[in-house]
């Protein structure tokens, strides 16, 4: 895929986002986050993008640091009401702009993407075979369900993920190995009665809630939830390497 992209080195700033949100199509989704570019800069020459999952003050410093031209993120500042620009926010947005950074957000679509999305880079990592779209979103289907190559266990797959310290949990059933999952990054509660009538052995996600333990327990679903974060970096490092490919510098936050 990424030998097929073409070497452009002089796109602006401007360019490079709308290429994006062409991309990552955008405006077909429904999503509560203000996707696309949420703080403007000066238009220019592109010379080096950032990418972090989170819009944090951190993660804003340190691409105003790194001379970063725009900063591409999972989770953004906006999502869906108006908010002062005050405190916390305040911050965000005032060392953005005078940094002269783009902030550039992509939520559920960046979910979603059948080559870049953290969902299809999952299963891209875990080798899925077989594999079909799972999870519905407002008329979207945003995860992925299939086969794994071979017989795993929890800890195999866990460590191909990179989902190792405290944000791990995992609801065991009893359970030594897995062939079918299913696989929604973020939050993904809401699609576990899915997984349950999909009848797969295994269910991954970043993070659960406390009412649909008994509901995996009961049905023989095993879980594995490696945090929210964890599993939300594959998309944002997608769009590194697709830039990369672009001949534009990049650094990861």
């Amino acid at each position: 895929v990424f030998g097929q992209i073409p070497y452009n080195p002089l796109m602006t700033l401007y360019e490079y986002s709308t290429h994006l949100s062409s991309l990552l199509d955008i405006s077909s989704f429904p999503d509560i986050s203000l996707n696309g570019v949420q703080i403007g800069a000066e238009d220019r020459e592109l010379k080096k993008v950032a990418f972090a999952v989170d819009a944090s003050l951190h993660s804003i410093r340190e691409a105003v640091k790194e001379k970063a031209d725009i900063l591409v993120v999972h989770h953004g500042l906006f999502w869906g009401h108006p908010i002062a620009i005050d405190g916390d926010h305040y911050r965000r947005v005032k060392e953005a702009i005078e940094g002269g950074l783009m902030l550039y957000a992509a939520h559920i679509p960046l979910d979603a993407h059948p080559l870049y999305g953290n969902n299809a880079m999952i299963a891209s990592i875990l080798s899925l075979e077989e594999k079909e779209g799972f999870g519905e979103w407002k008329g979207k289907t945003i995860g992925v369900k299939g086969m794994l190559p071979k017989e795993m266990d929890a800890d195999e797959i866990a460590t191909a993920l990179g989902f190792t310290g405290p944000g791990l949990r995992m609801i065991d059933v009893g359970k030594k190995s897995f062939r079918s999952v299913a696989i929604v990054s973020g939050a993904g509660s809401s699609d576990l009665e899915d997984a349950i009538k999909a009848g797969v052995d295994l269910f991954i996600t970043g993070e659960i809630k406390h009412d649909v333990y008994w509901s995996a327990v009961e049905s023989g679903l095993s879980v594995l939830a490696g945090g929210h974060y964890r599993s939300e970096v594959f998309g944002v490092s997608a769009l590194k390497e697709y830039t990369n490919h672009l001949g534009i510098d990049t650094v990861f936050i």
